[in-house]
């Protein structure tokens, strides 16, 4: 069972990592029970623009290999992003730093949906579940 976001983009929020109002990142807030999102190119594009290079400047090397374990990968735990790292990268790492990579990443994604939805469609909006 998971959380989902469903409108004109579709997604599935990560498991104990991305709450259900991640999107509030990139300038909007959503209400009711389930999360109303909007977003318009005229209004939101520079706050998602900015959101991603957030999320981007966070992870910094680490998004090409969390890119590259993930399309190795179908799903993961920190155990295997741990051998991972140990394995191609030769460093040690734990799960509170996996915890953070994790939520940027999904952050990530969450965003370059939006954005992607935006410049396409002028605007975009989903629902989230809570």
């Amino acid at each position: 069972m998971g959380r989902y976001y469903h409108g004109d983009i579709e997604g599935k929020f990560w498991f104990g990592v991305q709450s259900s109002d991640d999107a509030d990142f990139f300038g909007d807030e959503g209400t009711s029970s389930y999360l109303s999102y909007y977003f318009d190119k005229d209004q939101h594009y520079e706050k998602i623009i900015d959101g991603i290079k957030k999320c981007k400047e966070a992870l910094g090397v680490n998004k090409k290999r969390l890119d590259e374990f993930f399309s190795k990968h179908n799903g993961y735990n920190d155990e295997m992003i741990i051998e991972h790292w140990k394995k191609e990268h030769n460093e040690d790492i734990n799960e509170e730093y996996i915890r953070d990579l994790i939520g940027w990443y999904a952050r990530l994604d969450l965003g370059s949906k939006i954005l992607e939805c935006v410049e396409k469609n002028g605007d975009c909006s989903f629902e989230a579940e809570l």
